[in-house]
């Protein structure tokens, strides 16, 4: 007698697999993927776009049970709250009409959503019984980050055991799941300019010469996770450090 989940909302920092997570989902589930291009719905004649989301609505929901992957939620709604001066209305009475099914579907239509910038997303997506749940994507922790090393290896016909992983997981502090994977590629495509097969060392160069997100955004990663905590559930166990610290500003 329980009712079907409506779906979540998945925000982090960039390169992190939420759009991953989507995938995974649709896998596990065995249910077919759908992805939502919300920027494909706005057309040039008035009534146009509330007219082609409410048709993808409906094919939605005619092959439902489904998973319906809504990608970039807040750079597609962002201009939601200027609306009426800048279009119209027109993004406005779209989000109205996504945010009226998302409340009263019937159909089983599971929506996983993501975003980096939660700012400019407007609350009442963000209000229980539209979403079940907001979690939290952060920088993977030593033991993810081992996995995903793993991962690409292997996608790649390389035996893990033959790579100092835990010197690798050490020199990616830091990293996104998606940096770690540019890489692997990196040193892929230098040892095979020098002709040789892929070593540890070539792993480490590739890393020590990437500067990640994490340093390169410093101040907005920071600010993210101080926003999250406290707000939303962290979607895995978090890495030593990652808690947002108070600062006092001193002026001499």
């Amino acid at each position: 007698g329980l009712p079907s989940p409506k779906g979540v909302l998945l925000v982090g920092v960039q390169g992190c697999g939420k759009s991953l997570c989507a995938k995974a989902v649709s896998r596990m589930w065995n249910m077919p993927l759908l992805r939502f291009d919300v920027g494909r719905m706005f057309a040039s004649l008035v009534g146009s776009s509330e007219e082609n989301i409410r048709r993808a609505i409906a094919i939605a929901e005619s092959i439902a049970p489904v998973v319906l992957w809504v990608d970039e939620i807040d750079k597609a709604f962002s201009g939601s709250q200027g609306s009426a001066q800048t279009d119209g209305g027109t993004t406005a009475r779209v989000m109205s009409t996504f945010l009226t099914w998302l409340s009263e579907k019937q159909k089983p239509v599971f929506v996983v959503a993501t975003a980096n910038n939660i700012s400019q997303l407007p609350p009442e997506l963000l209000r229980k019984g539209r979403l079940d749940e907001i979690f939290f994507v952060d920088l993977p922790n030593v033991e993810e980050r081992g996995q995903v090393f793993e991962i690409h290896l292997r996608k790649r016909s390389r035996d893990p055991a033959r790579f100092a992983t835990e010197e690798l997981v050490k020199a990616a502090d830091g990293f996104s799941g998606a940096e770690i994977e540019e890489a692997i590629i990196s040193s892929l495509y230098d040892v095979f300019y020098l002709n040789k097969e892929l070593e540890t060392a070539d792993v480490l160069k590739s890393i020590r010469e990437t500067v990640p997100l994490s340093r390169t955004m410093a101040e907005e990663v920071a600010a993210l996770r101080a926003w999250a905590d406290g707000r939303a559930r962290f979607a895995s166990k978090r890495a030593a450090g990652t808690a947002p610290e108070a600062r006092r500003k001193l002026e001499m």
